[in-house]
C-alpha cells in the first residue's frame, strides 16, 4: 500500500492501475521540479560572457551568479528541512516553486549586477529546499516495488538539468538574448508549480527532524565518506565547467554557435550517462564512482592538452558528459543507501554539500581564470577529481545502492 492510500482516510481505494498511474504522474511532476531548480541554478554557466558584458563585470565576477546561488542553497537546505516540521510537502513545494519563479524573472529584468545577485539568492532559497524534499518522496508516491525506478526518475531531473540546462540556456541566449533564457525558465517554474498542485496528493511530514539529527548523520562513516566524495568531485567539476565557454573560445577557437552545439552534445551524453550510472550505482556505488572520478580527471587534463580542434573538443565533451551525467544519481544513491531511515535529512545534507561545492568550484575557478589564466581551471578540476577518486577508493561505502 502506498502512502497515498494510507492517507486517504475512509475513502474507497482507487483501482490499482489508476493509483499506479497517478503515482507515476506525481513522480514525473517532482522530476520536473528537480529539473527546473537545477536548470535555474546552472543557467548562467553558458551565459557568463553576455551577462558580464551586459552588466559591466568580468567573467570571473559574473561567475558569482552561480557561487551565491550555491552558497544560499548549501546553507538553507539543512536549516529549512527541520524548520518545515510536519508541514504538507505538496504545499511547501508549490511555495518554493513560486519563489523560484520570482527569482528567475527578477534575474531577467536585472538592470545591474546587484539586482542580479538578489535574484540569484531567491533562486538558491527555492532550489535547495525543493531538492531536499523531492529526493525522498518516491516511496510515498508509488508502490514499494516501484520505489527504486521512481527514485531514479526523480534523480534524473537533477542529472538531466545538470547536463542539458546549460546548453539550453546557451541556445536561447544565442537565439534571443541572455535575459530571455531566464524568462523561459521562470515560465517553466510556474508550469511545474501548477503540475505539482494538481498531481501530488497531500504529503504531511512523516517525522519531525531536528537540526541536531540532521548534523548527527555525519557521524555515520558511510555518510561522511559520501559527503567528502561529493565535495571534492563537484567542486572540481564546477571549477572547470563553469568556465567551459571561455576555455573553448581560447583553446579551440570556437564561436558561440559552435559552443552551443558542443554543449548540447555534452548534454545528450550526460542523459545517457545518468541512466547507465543509475543502474550501476544500484549494484555498487563505489565501483560506479571510481569510474566516474577517473574519467573526469583524465578528461579535464586532456582539454587544454589536445582540445585545439573543435572535433577533439567535442569528443572530450561527450566523454565528460557521459561521466558527469552519473554523478548526482550515484552519489545520492550512496547517501540514501547509507541512511535509509532518514532519507529527507540525508538529502538535505547532500544538497548542502553539493551546492556548497558548486559555489566553491565556481569561486575557485573564477579566481584561477582571472589570476592565472583560463585554462588553469581545467588543471584545477583534474586535481580535485583525482582527489575524489582517492576518497571513493579509501572511504566507507554501502555494499549496494538498493534503496
Amino acid at each position: 500500500m502506498t502512502q497515498t492510500e494510507k492517507t486517504a482516510g475512509s475513502a474507497p481505494a482507487p483501482a490499482p492501475e489508476r493509483a499506479d498511474a497517478r503515482g507515476w504522474a506525481a513522480v514525473a511532476a517532482v522530476a520536473g521540479a528537480t529539473f527546473t531548480v537545477v536548470t535555474s541554478e546552472m543557467l548562467p554557466v553558458g551565459l557568463l560572457t553576455p551577462i558580464g558584458d551586459s552588466l559591466n563585470v568580468s567573467e570571473g565576477t559574473a561567475g558569482l551568479t552561480l557561487t551565491v546561488t550555491g552558497l544560499v542553497a548549501a546553507v538553507s537546505a539543512p536549516l529549512l528541512t527541520p524548520a518545515f516540521g510536519r508541514a504538507d510537502r505538496r504545499m511547501l513545494l508549490c511555495v518554493l516553486m513560486a519563489v523560484l519563479t520570482v527569482g528567475n524573472l527578477m534575474a531577467a529584468w536585472a538592470p545591474n549586477f546587484g539586482v542580479m545577485m538578489v535574484a540569484r539568492v531567491l533562486v538558491g532559497l527555492g532550489m535547495g529546499a525543493v531538492w531536499a524534499i523531492a529526493a525522498g518522496l518516491a516511496p510515498r508516491l508509488v508502490p514499494a516495488g516501484s520505489t527504486g525506478p521512481a527514485t531514479s526518475l526523480i534523480f534524473s531531473g537533477i542529472a538531466v538539468a545538470s547536463v542539458l540546462g546549460v546548453p539550453a540556456g546557451t541556445y536561447i541566449g544565442e537565439l534571443a538574448d541572455w535575459r530571455m533564457a531566464f524568462v523561459v525558465i521562470g515560465g517553466l517554474a510556474l508550469a511545474v508549480l501548477v503540475a505539482l498542485a494538481m498531481l501530488l496528493p497531500p504529503l504531511p511530514g512523516e517525522e519531525r527532524t531536528r537540526l541536531g539529527g540532521v548534523m548527527g548523520l555525519v557521524r555515520n562513516p558511510q555518510v561522511a565518506s559520501g559527503l567528502l566524495v561529493v565535495a571534492l568531485l563537484v567542486t572540481g567539476h564546477f571549477a572547470a565547467y563553469t568556465y567551459v565557454r571561455p576555455v573553448l573560445e581560447e583553446v579551440s577557437d570556437a564561436e558561440a554557435g559552435v559552443i552551443g552545439t558542443l554543449l548540447l552534445v555534452y548534454g545528450i551524453a550526460g542523459v545517457v550517462g545518468n541512466f547507465i550510472s543509475g543502474a550501476g550505482a544500484g549494484r555498487s556505488p563505489r565501483r560506479t564512482l571510481l569510474v566516474i572520478t577517473a574519467v573526469l580527471a583524465v578528461t579535464a587534463a586532456l582539454v587544454p592538452l589536445i582540445g585545439g580542434s573543435v572535433l577533439v573538443a567535442g569528443v572530450l565533451l561527450v566523454t565528460w558528459g557521459l561521466s558527469y551525467g552519473g554523478v548526482s544519481v550515484a552519489t545520492q544513491t550512496w547517501l540514501l543507501a547509507s541512511s535509509p531511515e532518514a532519507r529527507e535529512a540525508a538529502s538535505s545534507l547532500f544538497v548542502g554539500v553539493f551546492n556548497g561545492a558548486i559555489a566553491a568550484g565556481a569561486l575557485a575557478g573564477g579566481l584561477a581564470a582571472d589570476g592565472i589564466g583560463t585554462t588553469a581551471v581545467m588543471w584545477l578540476g583534474c586535481g580535485l577529481a583525482a582527489a575524489a577518486f582517492a576518497a571513493v577508493a579509501l572511504g566507507r561505502a554501502p555494499e549496494t545502492g538498493r534503496l
